[in-house]
């Protein structure tokens, strides 16, 4: 019976507030273009931010590598040859990796420089014939502008002499 009555009670103050308005969510925003131009430039794109992992990938296998190497001198033992051998090839298949990432970087620069070169190119042409078509627009107007101007001074002068009674100037 006392849950009644606290139930009941419940009931009746929640009967006296007000409705609860609609629950709304801002929008989120969907994920963006890490190598997007109009990110803000303090954020890294991501081809930047794996170059630069990688680079620190390389630097920590070159430690490594010479830290093994420091060790092994320290000890004045002989180098196994088995080590020496996996040394050299770590050290021959990271320079290998460092070329080719470097190539394959510098061939993807070449070819974004060849195309703001070829955009640029075109760029150029358009202005040229623009400015060239605005040369030839320019000379077009004057032209007919002077044309309608002296055909408008000879009317005035052919009223002017009929007004003063003068004859017409014979043509030729």
């Amino acid at each position: 019976m006392w849950s009644f009555a606290v139930s009941r009670a419940k009931a009746a103050s929640q009967a006296d507030l007000p409705p609860l308005p609609p629950v709304q969510f801002a929008s989120v925003n969907g994920p963006t273009n890490p190598d997007d131009p109009s990110r803000p430039s303090g954020e890294e794109s991501i081809s930047a931010a794996a170059e630069r992992a990688r680079a620190q990938l390389h630097e920590e296998i070159e430690r490594v590598r010479r830290g093994v190497e420091q060790m092994l001198d320290e000890q004045h033992a002989p180098l196994n040859s088995d080590l020496r051998r996996e040394l050299d090839t770590l050290q021959e298949d990271l320079r290998r990796y460092v070329k080719t990432r470097v190539r394959k970087s510098q061939k993807r620069t070449d070819r974004q420089i060849r195309r703001l070169d070829d955009r640029t190119t075109t760029l150029e042409q358009r202005l040229d014939s623009m400015d060239a078509e605005r040369r030839l627009t320019e000379w077009r107007i004057h032209t007919d502008t002077a044309q309608m101007l002296d055909g408008l001074l000879q009317e005035v002068r052919g009223i002017a002499d009929r007004l003063e009674g003068k004859p017409p100037p014979s043509a030729f």
